[in-house]
Parts: structure tokens; sequence; C-alpha cells
């Protein structure tokens, strides 16, 4: 019946992670890579009146980005600096949650394992007929945390990757949108 608490423990240990991974894949609501090949091909004007829309928007991270094309050029500076910290931190978001929680599945498996071993050998119900006869149920226990840590550590690697596409995509975006903002105040 370890196995059980097992299986909960890794499941739940194995949902955080998970969650954790949906925070680095879509830190913000919009693409940034998508949205800086985007304003690369259009016109000026029409630049000015994508930017205009999107910062009317009530998206929580971009709006206030592309509010930041309208601003001088040392505003500009102040406000895209500001928001690719507040970036940071989006995309940083749970990020020792996977590592933490493949400590505790594994922890939590060899935690079941030993009360189960424990409670065969030296319980009341011994079985002294086939002492391996609990073997089964730890290991089952045992197996149960190390698939959850294995999952874990999927998830972290996957949310590792992804944080740094997403962050390569947000410098590209606000290198855009300060070279676009001097050339507009430029014309």
């Amino acid at each position: 019946m370890a196995w059980v608490l097992s299986a909960l423990v890794a499941s739940v240990c194995a949902l955080a992670s998970v969650r954790r991974l949906a925070w680095a894949v879509a830190p913000t609501m919009l693409d940034a890579r998508l949205l800086a090949s985007e304003l690369r091909k259009q016109s000026p004007p029409v630049r000015s009146r994508f930017c205009a829309a999107l910062a009317d928007r009530d998206l929580p991270w971009e709006s206030p980005l592309f509010a930041t094309f309208f601003l001088s050029k040392t505003s500009r500076e102040a406000g895209v600096n500001e928001l690719l910290l507040d970036f940071d931190w989006r995309a940083d978001r749970w990020s020792r949650v996977p590592r933490v929680c493949a400590s505790i599945a594994t922890s939590a498996g060899f935690l079941f394992a030993s009360i189960t071993l424990v409670g065969a050998v030296g319980g009341e119900n011994a079985n002294v007929e086939d002492p391996l006869a609990a073997l089964t149920p730890a290991l089952d226990s045992l197996a149960i945390g190390i698939a959850g840590t294995s999952a874990c550590v999927a998830v972290h690697v996957r949310a590792r990757l992804a944080r740094k596409e997403r962050l390569a995509g947000v410098d590209s975006l606000a290198d855009c949108l300060r070279g676009l903002g001097d050339v507009e105040a430029g014309r």
C-alpha cells in the first residue's frame, strides 16, 4: 500500500514540474521572436500602427514594452531595461521546483520502500516463510519514486532550453524596438 503514497508524491512532484515548464515555454502572451520578425518586415507607418495597437491592448508584459516605442530615447532605454528585468523574473519563476521535486520524489520512494521493508520484517505480520515477499512492494515504491524523479529531471532540462529560447527572442524584440524607435525619431 506504500506504493500508492509513493505514486501520490511522484504525481504531485511531476505536476509541479510541468507547471514550471508551462511558465518557461510561455512566460508572456505573445511570441517575442515572431513579433520582432514581423516588425522588421513592415514599413514605418505600419510599424507605428502595429506598436500603437499592441500598446493599447491589455497584455501584461507586451503592452508596456510597445508603449516604450513612443517615448524619448532615454525613457525608451530605461523602460525597455525595466521590462527586460521583469521578463527575467517571469522566465525564472519556479526555476528550482523541478530539481527540488526530483529530490522529494526520490526521497519519498526510498522512505516508503524502507517503511515497507521494516513493516514486513519486524512487524507482527512478518512473513517468516518467505521474507523476500516484502521486497516486491518495497521495490514498487522505490521504482515509482525514481520514475517521478525522471519526469522532473526531463521537465527541468526542457524548461531550461525553453527559457534560453525565450530570452533570445525577447532580446531580439528589444533590439528591434530600440532600433525602430531610433529610426522613427530620426524621421
